[in-house]
């Protein structure tokens, strides 16, 4: 337990034991939780000084009710033993960088490249806490920034043809109790040969419009949401069919598509380089600027306001990858413990696991 992030319970079946008894006794007896040299300062801030290196990562995860940490790791451990450099309560910039100044300066000075996301606050942590690294800001993330201007027309038309729809079958409610009031007045009384005409039945469903393959239009608009992320190449052969059809109907989808697909492959050019990778970007830009969507703009914005930290990621092709991964192991970790009733406790576990 010392090494894994396994929980006692996980070892109850195979070893044939108490899993609460033995939780208890490695809490209390077994590990050295109790004598902890950083339990008093644990909820606050943790450094790890040995564990830094030269490619870091800094990104933020809940451990506990939603209570956000900024975790600054070390990109060559790969998300195992030695990964965690600092865990520090809170995102205010302050509280970071006093922790991180806990850490020699000599050690600091060391840093050559930090992967981040495109948070303010982040950027001022790692500009005065590592004075000497290269800020590469994350590839995966710049590509979100473009792919929600994209749902969110996605959705709008999702709303739209939702309100359509709705709107038809109240018409076609209407229509049919009016036809079914007209009938009641044609019907003569006390006949019972049943013969002629048929009677209109008062609760017929409404039968919405489907498309060639199957979907209503809301359904498509829904169902094609895992296709607009993801290359043409990855679609199978009914996502082709789903992505013509939206394209026939939408074309402002398809050029939203085209500009998020197209700034994908900039950054999976394995012969890209900063300079060529600025020119694709400037023509980029102007894509956007053509198309006239305001989020689109918005986003473009957001991405040439900090344009040199963006391509840095041609120099070494660094993502902030690591540091997601990391957080994920610490989820699944907190999900086997079915949330963090100790917290000091839980940080423990992370700092010998990671730590």
């Amino acid at each position: 337990m010392d090494t894994s992030p396994i929980t006692a319970r996980s070892l109850q079946k195979p070893y044939h034991i108490k899993a609460d008894e033995f939780g208890r006794a490695y809490k209390d007896h077994l590990s050295d939780f109790r004598s902890w040299k950083h339990i008093l300062h644990a909820r606050e801030w943790l450094i790890f000084p040995r564990n830094i290196g030269p490619n870091l990562s800094i990104d933020e995860t809940a451990l506990s009710n939603g209570d956000l940490y900024t975790i600054v790791s070390n990109k060559d451990a790969h998300g195992g033993k030695g990964a965690l450099v600092a865990i520090v309560s809170g995102t205010k910039v302050e509280d970071v960088v006093a922790a991180l100044m806990r850490i020699h300066w000599y050690l600091r000075c060391k840093v050559r490249e930090v992967t981040m996301d495109f948070s303010e606050g982040m950027h001022q942590i790692v500009l005065q806490s590592f004075p000497y690294a290269t800020i590469t800001l994350d590839r995966f993330h710049m590509q979100q920034l473009a792919t929600d201007p994209m749902q969110e027309l996605r959705l709008k038309y999702k709303k739209e043809a939702q309100k359509e729809q709705n709107e038809k079958r109240k018409l076609f409610k209407a229509q049919l109790a009016e036809k079914y009031e007209k009938s009641l007045k044609r019907r003569k009384k006390g006949k019972k040969d049943k013969r002629g005409r048929k009677p209109i039945r008062k609760n017929k469903a409404y039968v919405p419009e489907r498309l060639s393959n199957g979907d209503t239009l809301p359904e498509l608009l829904t169902r094609t949401r895992y296709s607009l992320m993801v290359s043409p190449e990855k679609w199978t052969g009914t996502q082709k069919e789903r992505m013509k059809l939206l394209f026939e109907r939408y074309p402002d989808l398809e050029k939203a598509y085209s500009l998020v697909h197209s700034l994908r492959m900039i950054f999976s050019n394995t012969r890209a380089t900063w300079i060529s990778g600025y020119e694709s970007m400037q023509n980029w830009f102007d894509k956007v600027r053509e198309f006239g969507n305001d989020s689109f703009n918005t986003a473009a914005e957001t991405i040439k306001d900090r344009l040199d930290e963006v391509l840095n990621y041609f120099i070494h092709r660094a993502t902030n990858a690591s540091a997601e991964s990391l957080n994920s192991k610490i989820k699944q970790f907190r999900a086997q413990l079915r949330g963090v009733v100790d917290i000091d406790f839980f940080l423990y576990r992370l700092s010998m696991i990671f730590g």
